[in-house]
């Protein structure tokens, strides 16, 4: 075994022993799991879409404390400021003018309810995502690395909500839809919860550091990744914006295909799917695993669609159906 696959095999571990210790407070919702830490270990951002009770926000915060790296909560409301994310200049007399960083400059930021916030806190959390920096007045300042925006939206209500911006929406690299946990799973729950045991209570040891995360981003990012599946992984893109070209009989229904982000994304997300599975190659069925969460919402199904039913789901399947496997 070379040095490399040495590597991977311990990342492999490390990844077990992080999902064990996440475990001891998240019952089920074991793809979820799986699915943001495969995310941040592509150094990439999540939208978990879900009923209110799923366990979103407790799931985000144990993933963040077992990874032994700094968390802050954001509640968005309408009335939410900028500044209440990015932070203010402000004066004092002694000190004269200087900057109070707000609570974005973290590791890991639970942005729940992002679809409360109103066009100009997008806006700015939109510059955090992508740039990963914040302008405060006339000063742009370096959020810390490793950063992740890990954001909940509720698709029940639509009173005092803002459709996130297509624009915005692409920054995610995964989008997640949680769904209700099982008879079993539930009667776990019961005697298992942060209404009856405090946070605290369970002991949750940091696995993890900053330092260490970052490593293992980069070890990600060497996992070999042959000419044939790159070619893959863009066919099926493409098969999002031609459909007609592979025979797709439910792309009348696609408004607009998926972007270059996500090829990339299918790229990053089906090396760290390799890692996870103590791999140092991707293969088709990897680039399978991943296609869901990174092309959900990327493709836009048109109004005819809509009124049918059609979710980009049921496009997606027949995609990875239609698209020749290498």
């Amino acid at each position: 075994m070379d040095d490399f696959s040495k590597r991977v095999a311990v990342c492999k571990k490390d990844i077990e022993s992080i999902k064990k210790e996440v475990s001891k407070v998240v019952i089920g919702q074991q793809e979820i799991v799986d699915s943001i830490i495969r995310a941040i270990i592509s150094d990439g951002h999540v939208l978990l879409e879900g009923v209110p009770g799923l366990a979103k926000t407790l799931v985000v915060r144990t993933i963040a404390s077992v990874f032994g790296c700094d968390f802050k909560r954001i509640q968005f409301t309408p009335d939410l400021l900028p500044a209440d994310l990015i932070g203010i200049t402000t004066y004092d007399k002694e000190k004269g003018f200087y900057v109070v960083k707000g609570p974005i400059f973290t590791n890991f930021v639970l942005a729940d309810e992002i679809n409360r916030a109103p066009p100009k806190v997008q806006s700015a959390l939109l510059e955090c995502m992508q740039e990963r920096q914040a302008t405060i007045g006339r000063e742009s300042f370096q959020i810390p690395s490793p950063f992740f925006v890990l954001a909940t939206q509720n698709p029940l209500e639509s009173l005092g909500t803002y459709p996130l911006p297509e624009a915005q929406i692409d920054r995610f690299l995964f989008k997640l839809k949680v769904g209700y946990p099982n008879l079993e799973e539930e009667n776990l729950i019961l005697e298992n919860n942060i209404t009856i045991k405090k946070f605290e209570a369970y002991n949750l040891r940091p696995i993890y550091s900053a330092e260490n995360l970052m490593k293992l981003q980069e070890t990600v990012k060497q996992i070999y990744c042959d000419e044939k599946i790159k070619k893959y992984v863009v066919s099926i893109v493409d098969a999002t914006r031609h459909p007609n070209d592979y025979g797709i009989k439910l792309g009348k229904y696609i408004e607009w295909g998926a972007s270059p982000r996500a090829s990339i994304g299918l790229y990053i997300a089906s090396k760290a799917e390799a890692l996870m599975q103590g791999k140092t190659f991707v293969v088709p069925q990897f680039v399978k695993n991943v296609a869901f969460d990174v092309l959900r919402h990327r493709i836009i199904v048109n109004y005819e669609g809509q009124s049918e039913n059609i979710t980009s789901e049921d496009i997606i399947r027949e995609v990875l159906n239609r698209v020749p496997i290498p």
